[in-house]
Formats: C-alpha cells, sequence, structure tokens
C-alpha cells in the first residue's frame, strides 16, 4: 500500500460522500479515520490497513447505497485498478460489511483487530454531541418523526427489520446509539465511549423535561 494508492481512495471517498447531508459525509470519514488511527497505535494494529478500511468503511453501506453487493464488486474492480494486491483487497471486501451495526439483538461477529477498531471509531462518531446531531440530521433527510410518545422504541431481532425502520429519530438512541457504549471491542474505545454516552443520557433527560414541560416550575 502506497501513499499515492492512499490519495486516489481518499480522493474517490470525498466524491463519494461530497453531498452526503444525513451525517455520512467526507467529515464523518475524516474523524473516523483519525479516532481509528489513535486507537490503533495505542492497541498495536496495523495503523496503515486501519486508514485504508476507515476510508472505505461507508462505500457500500445500506443507508447509502441501493445494492450493497453491487457497490462491493464496484469498489473490488476500482482498487484492483489502482494496483492494490488481490488478497489486501479480498480482505477488505470481507470486512467493510462487518462495520455496520445490524440491530439491538444481532450479535457482532468476531472481526480482526483492525476491523474492531473501525468499527468502535464509526460507533464513537455515533454517540456523544457530535451523534446526537447526525442523528437528527439522518432522521430529518428522511422524513422521520422527532419524537412520538405513542411509538414505542424497538429491538430488532434482525437486520432486515433494523434496516427497514421507520421510526422517530429519539427512538434511534434507544435502539442503538445507548447501546453502543456496551458493545466497543477495544479498551481504548471504553474509555472514550463512557464519557459520550453521559452526554447522551444528558440529552435525553433534557429532552425529554422540556417535552413534559417539567423543565420549570408551573
Amino acid at each position: 500500500m502506497h501513499t499515492k494508492q492512499i490519495r486516489q481512495i481518499e480522493d474517490a471517498v470525498r466524491k463519494q460522500l461530497s453531498l452526503d447531508s444525513t451525517g455520512h459525509d467526507w467529515w464523518h470519514i475524516y474523524r473516523v479515520r483519525n479516532m481509528a488511527m489513535h486507537i490503533a497505535k495505542k492497541e498495536n494494529a496495523d495503523v496503515k490497513y486501519t486508514e485504508v478500511l476507515t476510508l472505505l468503511h461507508e462505500s457500500a453501506d445500506h443507508k447509502l447505497v441501493p445494492d450493497e453487493q453491487k457497490s462491493l464488486n464496484e469498489l473490488s474492480a476500482f482498487l484492483t485498478n489502482i494496483g492494490l494486491d488481490e488478497k489486501y483487497i479480498a480482505r477488505l471486501i470481507q470486512e467493510i460489511p462487518e462495520i455496520s451495526y445490524r440491530g439491538a439483538k444481532v450479535p457482532d461477529t468476531p472481526q480482526s483487530l483492525e476491523c474492531n477498531i473501525v468499527r468502535d471509531a464509526d460507533r464513537l462518531d455515533a454517540i456523544g454531541a457530535i451523534g446526537i446531531a447526525r442523528t437528527f440530521a439522518f432522521g430529518g433527510k428522511h422524513n422521520r418523526l422527532l419524537y412520538s410518545p405513542n411509538i414505542s422504541p424497538e429491538l430488532h431481532a434482525n437486520f432486515e427489520a433494523y434496516k427497514d425502520s421507520k421510526q422517530p429519530t429519539i427512538n434511534h438512541f434507544y435502539e442503538k446509539l445507548l447501546l453502543l457504549k456496551d458493545r466497543m471491542h477495544t479498551k481504548t474505545a471504553k474509555a472514550i465511549a463512557d464519557n459520550r454516552h453521559r452526554k447522551m443520557e444528558n440529552f435525553l433527560r433534557d429532552f425529554l423535561q422540556e417535552w413534559n414541560l417539567q423543565d420549570f416550575k408551573h
């Protein structure tokens, strides 16, 4: 893996995500890459492979592409065209789909240290202050209700149910975001997640107090 190839990958990802308004834009990739490389150094992982996997981790995500397998095939062809080794490409294509969250009751499948690091870094960007902002960006883009007291959160038992869900945005905190702290894989990510998790808990407390007019004296 050469610097020129990494730049070619970066340029392609920038182009793919340049117009995204769901919170999965280039700056999401930028933040996750920086976080993943930080964790990789702390965990003695392969930093360069971690960087490449991070750059590509949204390339075939169901939230961004209509056909995941077709996108993986196109990605494989692109990586071949820029001269990446066949085994290197095969590993990337295998691990990219494993990074996405698949549902509250769907366990994470065991992966390499580097894949777990990217998965952790991606999840860290889904929680905390930035995670809150991204959640509402996604909900607004997909015409989801802000909140409805009459619609309870669902803990999805399979990926299809999770993928097809149209739940209000606040429900997403209970269906995914608040669960991520306990689904971090690396020691480094677990330590970072604690503070970001508390920020979400505080936000939800304040949101529900205001919703129920409990934040002032009547």
